[in-house]
């Protein structure tokens, strides 16, 4: 299968090297796409290849995966704000910009739409609404455990070879073709030394925070948000699988937007672009198209 191909530039972001993705013609209207946790901007090529009109689609690997720069230390989530809003100063300087996040790039952008509601003119969460409140939210007990997990060097899983990633990513999603699967595995990960393959995420991710979630925190950002939002629901994804049994938390969190259009996509599990790209293309340029 043919995929359209992409662009990358590398761009200085408050002192880390950034690896930024761009499809489309560059005189197109913008449209901004933040990749998920343990993923990177390649993620969003099928759906890139679905849309039927032209975008510049502008796609980061936020610091620490894909190509961008890995500090080989512990991140802290408050940084993708200042990143982000260094990416839309670099490139939609004076101009609110549309923005679609999915599950870790859709917190991000959500929590930022609220603080700086002036930047952001839509924006469209892909299956993400907040985590689940934490079991153990103790603090002195989280920051116990961050000290333990940093004193060991995290490490991610290994493959030897990207057909065995590739079998491996349709193991954790059946609904993957064999095409897609052998696409991700060559474009979201790396070789390593001797020749073995893993995500091409720094294994510093993977460290817990020692920071309590608190949902509320989010909601108060969400409230703050100006900008029409979509929330794409896969019928299998996190949003159900969080809160299907629970209406009244589904309510209270969706109720926490001012302008908030829902969307289910069907047949579809938490990476919705690789499930039903077309799918969420035709939602995601329905909603732009009211700019």
């Amino acid at each position: 299968m043919a995929y359209s191909r992409s662009r990358t530039e590398k761009v200085d972001v408050r002192g880390v090297r950034y690896n930024v993705r761009h499809w489309g013609p560059a005189d197109a209207p913008v449209v901004f796409f933040l990749h998920g946790w343990m993923d990177c901007s390649p993620t969003f090529q099928f759906l890139v290849d679905a849309l039927s009109q032209p975008w510049h689609v502008i796609a980061p690997d936020w610091r620490g995966y894909g190509e961008s720069e890995w500090l080989s230390r512990p991140y802290w989530h408050a940084d993708y704000y200042a990143d982000l809003d260094c990416l839309l100063d670099h490139y939609s300087p004076g101009r609110p910009a549309r923005i679609v996040g999915h599950s870790m790039g859709a917190n991000i952008s959500a929590v930022y739409a609220g603080v700086r509601p002036q930047r952001v003119a839509q924006l469209v969460m892909l299956d993400f609404l907040g985590l689940k409140p934490p079991v153990d939210d103790d603090s002195p007990a989280l920051i116990s455990k961050w000290l333990h997990n940093v004193q060991e060097q995290p490490r991610l899983s290994v493959f030897n070879s990207s057909e065995a990633l590739a079998a491996r990513l349709m193991d954790l999603n059946p609904r993957l073709t064999e095409s897609r699967a052998a696409f991700l595995s060559w474009n979201v990960s790396r070789v390593r030394m001797g020749n073995v393959v893993e995500m091409a995420c720094d294994p510093w991710h993977r460290v817990p925070s020692p920071n309590v979630y608190r949902i509320e925190d989010a909601m108060a950002s969400w409230s703050r948000i100006e900008a029409p939002v979509l929330l794409l629901v896969a019928t299998h994804g996190f949003v159900n699988r969080r809160f299907g049994n629970e209406p009244e938390e589904f309510a209270r969190r969706t109720g926490a937007f001012k302008c908030l259009e829902i969307v289910n996509i069907p047949d579809s599990g938490h990476n919705v672009q690789h499930d039903q790209p077309e799918r969420v293309a035709e939602a995601i340029e329905a909603f732009l198209a009211r700019d």
